[in-house]
């Protein structure tokens, strides 16, 4: 199996008056970038056979836009991707059954935390992930035995194929 993570897009910044974190809306020039990003994932990833995202507003609409891109997918949101419990996270990817190619959208450091495992480092800012950048990780069976980083790409790069 392999799961493609991908951050959310730029949101309202944390701390803004009157948006709790967990309500954290895209900024327009998020939508706007990630829009031309996923444009450009989906010309880099194969349709993935399920998307799965944080229910937080700022990970799904950005998994929404990335549906859009591949063509009409169903994001289904799971609550283990707005934490770091990457158990949670395996349970609600093995709820879909057998599957090939799953995208998960999320947050940091959730994100370079999750990719540092997968790879066998302890070192996760080596793996952080800027607003809108994805990775492609291969894992062959499961997070216990770790993976293969695929491809990994900025937003910019995701917005220049785009």
């Amino acid at each position: 199996m392999q799961w493609l993570l991908v951050r959310h897009a730029i949101a309202v910044p944390s701390g803004t008056p009157g948006i709790p974190d967990d309500e954290r809306p895209l900024t327009a020039e998020g939508e706007k970038r990630f829009r031309k990003a996923a444009r450009g994932l989906a010309r880099l990833v194969p349709r993935p056979d399920a998307i799965l995202s944080s229910p937080l507003p700022r990970a799904l609409r950005t998994a929404e836009l990335a549906a859009a891109a591949w063509g009409r997918l169903r994001v289904q949101t799971a609550p283990a991707l707005a934490t770091d419990r990457f158990a949670d996270w395996e349970a609600a990817v093995s709820k879909l059954g057998s599957l090939e190619l799953v995208a998960l959208f999320g947050h940091e450091p959730h994100l370079s935390m999750l990719l540092a495992q997968l790879l066998g480092s302890s070192d996760a800012e080596r793996f952080a992930f800027k607003k809108g950048g994805a990775a492609l990780v291969e894992l062959p069976g499961g997070l216990k035995e770790g993976g293969t980083l695929l491809g990994a790409w900025s937003p910019g790069a995701l917005r220049e194929l785009g």
